[in-house]
């Protein structure tokens, strides 16, 4: 029986794997954020929004949600070995607004997998298996009095959602993507342009455990900007 259900803990919204490509100190705004800078000419514009609700299914006004993921050739920021990315690109700490709402623009981002030639690469071949993951974005969601959540959703579609090497796809991490391609209405209410993508995805924290984030994990460690 898995920890959560002999703790008596119920995650509405499943918990995941982090991966080890996150970065603090992400810059912060109020209920909509810009992720990506533009340059990645080969992204398709996406907007995701949702709200953050509380243990008691209340939405959570100024709850924390930090996002990030990688471009359309698979690299995140601070971690591209060819430099292209500006620091913190596609990297947003977004505050829940006073309705518990957060939204975002960025990009489609793209499925990638180990670097080719590595050892890791040869592990899994050795061991008949692959080294790709599916396109997925990453979240923290935190607020006072409740359990920090780790977890990531993956793009509806991506022919590796069920195959994930990482092991990372959990049901209902993988909310409807809707092309939004001549619906006008949508296109002008986010101050777009041209077609995009939309996903919305709600986000449901859970109470503390005796008064304690039994996910918190001080030993661990993570990059710095």
């Amino acid at each position: 029986m898995p920890s959560t259900q002999r703790s008596g803990i119920e995650n509405p919204t499943p918990r995941t794997i982090e991966g080890p490509l996150y970065v603090a100190g992400a810059p912060a705004s109020e209920g909509f954020a810009r992720l990506d800078d533009g340059r990645d000419t080969n992204g398709h514009t996406l907007i995701m929004h949702g709200t953050v609700y509380d243990a008691g299914g209340k939405p959570l006004p100024g709850a924390t949600v930090e996002v990030w993921h990688c471009d359309t050739r698979g690299f995140y920021s601070h971690f591209d070995p060819t430099g292209l990315q500006a620091p913190f690109n596609m990297r947003r700490t977004i505050i829940a607004d006073a309705k518990g709402c957060y939204k975002f623009q960025s990009i489609v981002p793209h499925g990638y997998g180990v670097p080719p030639g590595s050892p890791t690469e040869q592990l899994l071949s050795a061991l008949g298996r692959h080294g790709q993951r599916p396109a997925h974005i990453h979240f923290f969601i935190s607020a006072d009095g409740h359990r920090k959540l780790t977890t990531q959703i993956n793009i509806d579609g991506d022919p590796l959602v069920n195959d994930d090497f990482a092991y990372a796809t959990r049901d209902g991490l993988v909310p409807a993507i809707t092309e939004r391609t001549t619906d006008e209405a949508s296109i002008k209410a986010n101050n777009l342009t041209g077609p995009f993508a939309e996903i919305e995805f709600d986000i449901h924290l859970t109470a503390l455990v005796n008064g304690v984030d039994n996910q918190v994990n001080e030993q661990r460690q993570r990059a710095a900007a």
